[in-house]
């Protein structure tokens, strides 16, 4: 063991605790069974064994998805391609065993959960294939419809599911509960667009029913299940009221219960399986590829938010616009809007909206500017009809065009459940249910519902779909109380009687049926219908291997199983729903642990009694798969609709690890750092003299004697030394003050020592060379102040969780840059987003009173906008490269400055290309030399998208990353400052342009 390898129990929760009723039993502590793990490793091989997961903690960040349900799988299994699947499945088979897949766990309504072999379908199941210029796409599982989407855009299309989860969830979950979204409605949905599938059936059979021969090869596998597909198609067929109440019950939206409408639109064994995969909820089989026929993009987009006195008057409204061609109605009613303030970007002022409020977001869309125009006439004429309200400053109620404007109301709109999540009592379960009704009585229906809410003790959010007559609402309750799961039971007959019998509505309009509305499933659909679900079910899963329970349970009280309890945690991580939005961000998605995983492992530990052997098993792996492997970079602040910083725990976490020893260290470092940083620049330039293979060695062994967290992996792509001196500047007729990041102090770029030579075989300038020339060049000078060595923007130790090292250097800088920009007369430019984020944002809760004050004068501005903003107006471009890849950081998407990056990269570079996969590269300062694997799981997709082809050069604009990105790729990145400088060299300064 290392030397200094932290203590576990650092990481004990704090907050005191009742042992809750549905923890994990201590008899699961040692995790899966031994045999069962044994089993599986030997049926995928040796080369596989890490697929198998049998750890407590991986059974426990499985069991939780987006629904209020929580079961413990007993294994976890990452399936790589569809022989894993097969083989898991005649396992089961053999076994008698059950399993579910899991991709996205977005679920509302628990389909992503099993109690016994649960596959994991994501991790190895993404890829987008654009066929016929965009009119049709192949489409893996595991790819988000965010991911799809951003593929087919180049072509003006679009798939036509559009669930709020879009960020997240993902094809084969989007495809297998025939979920739809805003503008679906029952034209555009799944069922209507899928093309064609390929699926595994429970037997192992692979079906693709895009293939000429499909039924044949069905037929010769399946005669069996073929015959009764066939019987059970003239069956229904044979029954009129049956039929007419089939067609009915989809004229409105509808995801309950299986899809009985396919053996009357299928002629074939295969075309009945398509359309009864679609919404099966993985109980019918896998499916590992569907092909979509999209839709046109309509580019041309007029929006408004229209705001009314209640829920009813908003609801009465929908028909008018559906009627003038709105593509999108959504209705909000007043808990939804007052709970969206916690959204970034939402005005405050709505949270002093009336109650009784709603509001209609209303979209038109159309593919030229014409149609446009004639769409906001139309428009216009149903607003002069309206009684509108304007109870808040913000509010406008009316059209426009402006993107920024109707992104934000988008955002608050798709922020529904997870905003309202958020703002739920402290320890509560969210329900979230959804149904649908004729679109003419939907006004009745909300008057309805409001009425039956109050009745039953609660004070419900409400928001849907209103164009189709689908409605979404809130429900808050303890989980960990009988009389309140009793309330809510009360509430579900009388709503689910009430939906059916005064509106012949719909259970579940597009969230599908899962487990809390399978008890519910002949109250909607009768004895008949329901009959031949299970017939359905026993005739394609004979031996019921997939997801029991899911869509069909006998039992009245089933929805009522498995509900979870919400143990208090971290203030910072309480309001999490655990929705998953967070997850494809996450750098650590696919090594270890994500941001929503991290916070249902804590809240198992608040359910455990304190010691005992399940937390003791989880916070032995707590420290690694939660901690370490944290990039800390904190986009799962960006993804999260109410902005909870997972990051800034694990910050937290590693603070609570430190002994009082390493915090002196830290906060010497920082006393001490002109000396630290000039010993550092002296070691780089003298490892060039040792060489890479005995730096990686030596450094190596230190981090097998101390701790892989503590002592940082040489690595080949680090640079040589930056110059020992910056350029010179003068601080007269200066525009701005430059600071060099440490960093850049520090390392040389790929001009400098052991950096390639740029083309032609001439060395470029550095990074600070650079910014200078290009500011004079512009006419607008900088000045490096003399006192930089020493400082830092302290990100070196907050990241680390070291305090006093973060308010020593906080203070510090601040004081520093206060004074060299002249009490903030002055901006400050930096050349490191990282850096940039860390002065302008991170150090502010390090700093004292006094400082504080001083930071709200200072204007800190990222190099990149000040190249953008206020140098390339004035440039002129001389010469461009042929072509460049970018790679954005996530410091630049929390500044909000990737445009400026794809600006300057557009400025030096004929073609820009921005990777669909770019995200995070994780190297986070030192991470990567820290923990290489998190860096190299993390930057895999996007690495794939670079080097599948030449760029002329790679750009980016931070060093750290650059370097991360050199090792990920292959390829030698540099700061898009350097590109523009060479473009620009020689050309001189444009007049008359501000």
């Amino acid at each position: 063991m290392p030397l200094l390898e932290p203590d576990p129990a650092a990481l004990r929760p704090h907050e005191s605790r009742t042992p809750a009723a549905d923890r994990v039993p201590d008899e699961l502590s040692h995790g899966a069974d031994e045999r069962l793990r044994d089993d599986l490793t030997r049926l995928l091989g040796a080369d596989k064994a890490h697929n198998v997961l049998g750890k407590v903690s991986d059974l426990v960040k499985y069991a939780s998805d987006a629904s209020p349900y929580r079961f413990l799988p007993r294994v976890v299994v990452i399936a790589e391609d569809v022989a894993d699947v097969s083989a898991v499945l005649a396992y089961a088979r053999a076994e008698g065993r059950h399993v579910v897949f899991r991709a996205a766990g977005t679920s509302l309504n628990g389909q992503a959960q099993g109690e016994d072999v649960l596959v994991d379908v994501r991790r190895h199941w993404a890829g987008v294939e654009v066929l016929d210029d965009g009119a049709r796409a192949r489409v893996r599982p595991g790819t988000t419809v965010f991911r799809a989407n951003a593929a087919l855009a180049r072509h003006g299309r679009v798939l036509g599911p559009d669930p709020a989860s879009s960020i997240a969830c993902t094809i084969g979950g989007v495809v297998a509960n025939n979920a739809s979204g805003m503008t679906a409605g029952t034209t555009r949905n799944s069922y209507r667009t899928v093309a064609s599938l390929t699926f595994v059936l429970p037997s192992g059979t692979v079906v693709d029913t895009a293939a000429p021969d499909a039924d044949e090869l069905l037929a010769r596998a399946e005669p069996r299940l073929c015959e009764q597909l066939l019987a059970l198609k003239s069956e229904i067929e044979a029954d009129a009221e049956l039929t007419a109440r089939i067609r009915a019950k989809y004229e409105i939206k509808n995801t309950n219960g299986y899809r009985l409408d396919a053996f009357l639109d299928g002629r074939t064994p295969v075309e009945i399986l398509r359309g009864l995969m679609v919404g099966s909820e993985g109980t019918f089989g896998f499916i590992s590829e569907v092909v979509f026929d999209t839709l046109p993009l309509d580019r041309e987009v007029s929006t408004a938010l229209l705001f009314f006195p209640s829920l009813p008057a908003a609801a009465a409204a929908v028909p008018r616009f559906n009627a003038a061609g709105a593509l999108a109605v959504e209705l909000m009613d007043g808990n939804t809007l007052r709970a969206s303030v916690s959204v970034a970007g939402v005005p405050g002022d709505w949270a002093q909206l009336p109650k009784e409020a709603a509001a209609l977001l209303v979209e038109f869309r159309a593919p030229d500017r014409a149609g446009q125009e004639a769409y906001e006439r139309a428009a216009a004429r149903v607003v002069e009809g309206l009684e509108l309200i304007s109870p808040v400053p913000s509010v406008r109620n009316e059209f426009t065009r402006d993107a920024a404007t109707i992104a934000g109301y988008w955002k608050a709109r798709k922020a529904f459940v997870t905003a309202v999540g958020g703002a739920r009592p402290a320890g509560t379960t969210l329900i979230t249910e959804d149904f649908a009704v004729p679109p003419a009585r939907l006004a009745e229906a909300c008057e309805a519902l409001l009425e039956l809410q109050t009745r039953h003790g609660f004070d419900a959010a409400v928001a849907g779909h209103a164009a189709h007559g689908n409605l979404h609402f809130l429900l808050a309750f303890d989980a960990g109380r009988p009389a309140d799961v009793d309330r809510y039971a009360a509430f579900m007959d009388d709503f689910c009687r009430l939906t059916v019998e005064r509106f012949d509505g719909s259970l579940k309009a597009e969230h599908a049926t899962g487990r809390n509305i399978a008890p519910f499933l002949e109250l909607e659909w009768g004895p008949r219908a329901t009959e031949l679900m299970w017939r359905t079910k026993q005739v394609i899963d004979p031996d019921g291997v997939l997801a029991p329970r899911i869509v069909l349970d006998r039992d009245p009280r089933a929805h009522l199983r498995g509900l979870k309890t919400i143990p208090r945690v971290e203030d910072v991580a309480d309001p999490c729903i655990e929705c998953g939005f967070c997850e494809p961000t996450c750098p650590s998605q696919d090594l270890t642990t994500t941001p929503r995983q991290r916070i249902v492992l804590r809240r198992e530990m608040m359910r455990q009694p304190e010691g005992a052997p399940v937390e003791d098993a989880l916070l032995a792996s707590y420290g690694y798969d939660a901690v370490d492997t944290c990039a800390g970079d904190s986009t799962c602040k960006l993804a999260c609709p109410v902005g909870i910083d997972t990051g800034a725990l694990m910050k937290d976490m590693r603070h609570r690890r430190h002994s009082a020893r390493e915090e002196r260290i830290a906060a010497l470092t920082a006393r001490h750092f002109a000396a630290v940083e000039t010993s550092a620049r002296l070691a780089v330039a003298a490892a060039e003299r040792v060489g890479d293979r005995l730096l990686s060695s030596v450094t190596g062994l230190a981090r097998k004697a101390v701790r892989p967290d503590l002592v940082p992996q040489w690595l080949p792509q680090i640079p040589g030394a930056a110059a020992r001196e910056l350029p010179r500047t003068r601080r007269s007729q200066a525009s701005a003050v430059y600071y060099p990041a440490c960093v850049n102090r520090i390392f040389g770029g790929p001009g400098e020592q052991r950096g390639p030579a740029r083309a032609g075989g001439q060395r470029g300038p550095s990074l600070p060379q650079a910014v200078v020339a290009l500011s004079a060049r512009a006419g607008k000078p900088v000045w490096i102040p003399e006192d930089v060595t020493g400082t830092c923007c302290a990100t070196i130790w907050h990241s680390k969780g070291y305090e006093e090292g973060s308010r020593l250097m906080a203070n510090r800088i601040v004081e520093a840059a206060w004074g060299w920009t002249a009490g903030g007369t002055l901006p400050l430019v930096v050349d490191a987003s990282s850096c940039t984020l860390g002065i302008a944002h991170e150090v502010v809760p390090y700093l004292t009173d006094d400082n504080r004050e001083l930071h709200r004068e200072l204007t800190v501005v990222d190099s990149l906008v000040w190249a953008a903003d206020h140098l390339l107006p004035h440039l002129t471009v001389v010469r461009k490269t042929g072509s460049a890849v970018v790679h954005p950081t996530c410091s630049m998407e929390h500044l909000g400055d990737t445009a400026q990056l794809r600006t300057l990269a557009e400025a030096c570079a004929e073609e820009v290309v921005v990777p669909d996969d770019a995200g995070c590269c994780a190297f986070a300062g030192d991470r990567g030399m820290l923990h290489e694997e998190l860096t190299q799981s993390a930057t895999a997709k996007e690495a794939a998208e670079v080097t599948s082809r030449h760029f002329d050069a790679h750009l980016s604009a931070n060093r750290m990353c650059e370097i991360g990105m050199d090792k990920a790729t292959g390829r030698s990145y540099h700061s898009v400052l350097l590109e523009l400088e060479r473009a620009t060299r020689g050309g001189g300064a444009r007049t008359g342009r501000a």
